[in-house]
């Protein structure tokens, strides 16, 4: 059994999407106790983390919307959590879009224009998520190229952080993968997306690794991390659309840390404000699994010198997969899932 979440799979951008953008600016658990949310504090200028300056672009639309129709339907509770997550930044993924560059473009304008940086997503790699719930990728190593190339254009000299690849690394040290087409093309081809979109100046990098129920000791990534150019990026990413406490999460980033002379990180927080779901549970414990909450809200201040910045990678809202529960195909947005998280939060008080 897979013990992460896939993800993001039909988040296609249309035209029309980009449009709406540009004009728009569950479970039966108990829920959390409420908890105190503390003032998010002044960026400080850090030297040895890239993003401390940085403040990200927010631009989740479903979840806004979501909110007004709840407010005008009298469920004013609901509607201060759907708010309370709608104010905070997500990652947009870009999942193969023939007009990655426009999209991107369009995207990291109105965040430079606002005076913030865009938060990414590159999760084309080919043989994407080995056949699981968030299949495809492109056809070939050249179109990954263009593509990339196209995406690092669209960047341009704007304020923005990618995140590269989710479980394309993980993937690769399991059985499961070992046969799918271009496998043996997987890491050079993430070597070349760190590279390429490094090259913009200001663009921060962090390469995916997994999560800490996955791949196990932390270190078995480090000879795929090296080649995959993890010298070259600012850092990796952990805990990407999964569920784990940000504690065990750090815990098993440092390890990979010291293994890879002092490398940063970032944490997905967006839904581990519970921690993970019980193995034993209904359904598969790392899609859509119920009783789960938004995690700590998107900061650089982390308070650990390594821990560069806890994110909302994963949307909180979309879908993992199917799941086998007549859940919709991953990356589709639920809104009742979306608002059981952020009213188990303690941002919904």
């Amino acid at each position: 059994m897979r013990r992460r979440a896939s993800i993001h799979a039909g988040l296609l951008l249309t035209t029309a999407t980009v449009i709406a953008l540009m004009t728009a600016g569950c479970g039966s658990q108990a829920p959390s106790k409420p908890g105190k949310v503390a003032a998010k504090p002044k960026l400080r200028a850090n030297p040895n983390d890239p993003l401390s300056t940085r403040s990200f672009y927010v631009d989740d639309v479903s979840a806004k919307l979501d909110a007004e129709q709840l407010r005008t339907a009298g469920q004013s509770t609901e509607a201060r959590a759907m708010a309370s997550l709608a104010a905070e930044p997500t990652a947009t993924w870009l999942t193969g879009q023939s007009n990655v560059r426009a999209v991107v473009s369009a995207l990291t304008g109105r965040a430079s224009a606002a005076g913030k940086s865009a938060l990414l997503v590159a999760y084309d790699i080919p043989g994407r998520d080995c056949g699981g719930y968030s299949a495809g990728g492109a056809p070939s190593a050249a179109a990954y190229r263009r593509w990339i190339t196209e995406f690092a254009t669209g960047i341009g000299d704007r304020a923005a952080t990618v995140i590269v690849e989710p479980d394309a690394i993980a993937e690769s040290l399991t059985s499961a993968c070992t046969a799918t087409p271009m496998i043996a093309e997987r890491l050079p081809l993430l070597r070349f997306a760190v590279q390429t979109l490094r090259a913009q100046p200001n663009t921060t990098v962090y390469l995916d690794a997994g999560n800490p129920g996955w791949i196990r000791p932390a270190t078995r990534l480090v000879p795929s991390l090296r080649a995959a150019g993890i010298a070259e990026a600012n850092g990796f990413a952990l805990n990407v659309a999964n569920f784990y406490k940000t504690s065990v999460v750090t815990a098993y980033g440092q390890t990979l840390s010291r293994a890879l002379h002092g490398k940063h990180f970032v944490i997905d927080t967006s839904r581990n404000g519970d921690g993970a779901p019980p193995s034993s549970g209904p359904g598969l414990a790392w899609c859509n699994p119920p009783g789960r909450a938004l995690g700590h809200p998107p900061t650089t201040d982390t308070g650990n010198p390594v821990v560069d910045a806890y994110l909302w990678i994963k949307t909180p809202g979309d879908s993992d997969g199917t799941c086998n529960r007549g859940d919709p195909p991953a990356g589709q947005w639920m809104e009742q899932y979306a608002l059981g998280l952020a009213l188990r939060s303690s941002l919904a008080h």
